[in-house]
C-alpha cells in the first residue's frame, strides 16, 4: 500500500507533464515540420541541464530519506536549508550559462540554417527562468524524500494547466469561435514557436516560486530559521551521492545531445520524427519512473533504519510490479504508435518513420523497467558510482559510436540510430541484473 501511496502522485504528475508535452508538440506541429524541428532540435539540451539539476536532488533525497528512517527530523530540515543554498548557486550559474550560449546551441546541434535564429530565441526564453526551474526540481525531490508526493503533483498540475492556456493564447492569432449560434473572437498573440517558449517560461517561474513557498511552510522539511551558509557536514554526503549521479546524467545527456545532432544532420523529416517519437515514448515510461521514485524513498528509509529484511522485501515487491507495468506499457505503445504519431504530424513520412522506431523500442520496455527500478534502489541507498559507469559505457561506447558508424559510414538513418539506443538499454539491463543477483546494490545485503 505504501508503494502505491508514494508512486501514484508521481505517476500522475509525470502523466500531466507528458500530456503538456503532447499538447505543446501538437500545437507547434500544426505550424509545420520546420516549427517542430526548431523546438525539438534543442530539446535534448533540456535533458542535459535538467538531469544535472535532478542529480543534485538525488543527493538530498538520499540524505533526507535516510534521516527520516533514523527519525532525525532536525537533520532533514537542515538539509532542506542546504538544498536552498545549492538551488541559489546552481540556478544562478545555469541561467548565465544557458542564456549566454543560446545563440550557439542551434549551431552546435546542426540545426538547419533557416530555423537557427528561431531555435536560438526559443532556447533563450525557456532558460531565462532557470533559477525557479532549479527550485522546482530540487524542492520537488526534497518533498518526495519526506514522503510528500502529492504537493509536487498539485503544483505540477497547476503549472501544466497554465502552460496549456498560455500556449493557446500566445501561439495562435486571434480567431473566431462559434458555440451554437453565438460567435466570439478568441484573442491570440500569434507568436508561434516564440509564444510556446513564453508560455513555458511563465509556467516554470510560477511553479518554482510556489514550491519554494510550500517547502518554507512545510512542517517536516521547512528551512525556516536555518542558516543558509554552506554546511559541509551535510553537503559532503549529499555531494558524494550526487556527484557520480550528476556525472552520469550530464555525460549521458550530453550523449543525447550528440545523438540528436547526428540525427539532425540526416534532415528535417528525421528530426521531426525523432522529436515526436521521443515525446510519444515518454508517456510510456511514466509507470517506471513513478515506481523508481517510490523505490528510492523507501530504500533510503530502510537504510536509515538499518532494516535489512525490509530492504529485501521491498525489492521482491517492486520488481514484479515494475515489469508488469512496463510490459503493459510496451504493448500499448506497440499497438498505438501510428495513431499517436498522427496526432502530432500530418506528414506520412514522419508518421511512418516515427511509428517504426516506436515499435522497435516498445518490445524492450520490460527490460528497461527492470533497470529503472534497480537504479532507483541504488539511488536511495547512495550507491551511484556503478550506475554512472554503466550509463557512460552504454551511452558512449554503444549508442554514440554505433550511431556514428551507421550514419557516417553506412549512410543509414533514424532506424539504425534507434537500434543503437535499444542496444544501449539492453546493456543496462544486463549490468543491473548483475547488481541485483550479486547483492552489490544493497549495503545491508550481508546482514541477516
Amino acid at each position: 500500500m505504501m508503494i502505491w501511496t508514494l508512486a501514484w502522485p508521481t505517476m500522475l504528475e509525470q502523466a500531466m507533464q507528458t500530456a503538456v508535452q503532447y499538447i505543446d508538440t501538437a500545437m507547434v506541429g500544426s505550424l509545420g515540420t520546420q516549427a517542430t524541428a526548431a523546438v525539438g532540435a534543442t530539446s535534448t539540451v533540456n535533458w542535459l541541464v535538467g538531469s544535472t539539476v535532478m542529480a543534485l536532488g538525488i543527493g538530498f533525497l538520499s540524505y533526507i530519506a535516510k534521516a527520516f528512517g533514523a527519525n532525525d527530523k532536525e537533520a532533514a530540515k537542515h538539509a532542506s536549508a542546504q538544498a536552498l543554498f545549492c538551488t541559489l548557486v546552481m540556478g544562478t550559474l545555469l541561467t548565465l550559462i544557458t542564456c549566454g550560449l543560446s545563440s550557439y546551441v542551434p549551431v552546435w546541434m546542426q540545426v538547419d540554417s533557416s530555423i537557427q535564429s528561431t531555435s536560438a530565441l526559443y532556447f533563450f526564453i525557456i532558460y531565462s527562468p532557470m533559477l525557479p526551474r532549479t527550485a522546482s526540481m530540487i524542492f520537488g525531490t526534497v518533498l518526495r524524500a519526506a514522503g510528500d508526493t502529492k504537493t509536487p503533483m498539485k503544483i505540477g498540475l497547476l503549472m501544466n494547466f497554465l502552460n496549456i492556456i498560455l500556449n493557446y493564447l500566445l501561439i495562435y492569432p486571434s480567431h473566431p469561435l462559434t458555440f451554437a449560434s453565438v460567435s466570439i473572437v478568441m484573442p491570440g498573440a500569434g507568436l508561434g514557436v516564440i509564444g510556446a517558449a513564453i508560455a513555458s517560461a511563465v509556467s516554470f517561474a510560477i511553479g518554482g516560486i510556489l514550491i519554494t513557498f510550500v517547502v518554507y511552510q512545510h512542517p517536516l522539511v521547512s528551512f525556516k530559521g536555518h542558516s543558509l551558509k554552506p554546511d559541509f557536514a551535510i553537503l559532503k554526503p549529499c555531494l558524494k551521492v550526487a556527484f557520480p549521479n550528476m556525472l552520469q546524467r550530464f555525460t549521458t545527456s550530453l550523449g543525447y545531445v550528440v545523438f540528436a545532432a547526428m540525427i539532425n544532420s540526416v534532415g528535417d523529416v528525421a528530426t521531426a520524427a525523432h522529436t515526436i517519437a521521443n515525446t510519444v515514448e515518454s508517456a510510456f515510461y511514466i509507470p517506471g519512473y513513478g515506481m523508481q521514485s517510490a523505490a528510492a524513498t523507501l530504500a533510503g528509509n530502510a537504510y536509515g533504519a538499518q532494516d535489512a529484511r525490509k530492504m529485501k522485501d521491498l525489492i521482491r515487491m517492486f520488481i514484479p510490479l515494475e515489469i508488469g507495468l512496463m510490459t503493459l506499457s510496451g504493448a500499448a505503445l506497440f499497438i498505438l504508435a501510428p495513431s499517436l504519431m498522427s496526432i502530432f504530424s500530418k506528414s506520412s513520412n514522419v508518421i511512418l518513420l516515427g511509428s517504426t522506431v516506436l515499435r522497435m523500442v516498445a518490445v524492450t520496455e520490460p527490460f528497461y523497467g527492470y533497470s529503472i527500478i534497480i537504479e532507483g534502489f541504488m539511488q536511495g541507498v547512495g550507491k551511484t558510482k556503478a550506475p554512472f559507469i554503466y550509463n557512460i559505457i552504454g551511452m558512449w561506447m554503444i549508442r554514440i559510436v554505433g550511431t556514428f558508424i551507421c550514419i557516417r559510414f553506412f549512410h543509414m538513418g533514424l532506424i539504425s540510430a534507434w537500434a543503437c539506443m535499444i542496444a544501449h538499454n539492453l546493456f543496462l539491463f544486463i549490468m543491473f541484473l548483475y547488481c541485483h543477483i550479486s547483492g552489490t546494490w544493497n549495503p545491508l545485503h550481508l546482514k541477516p
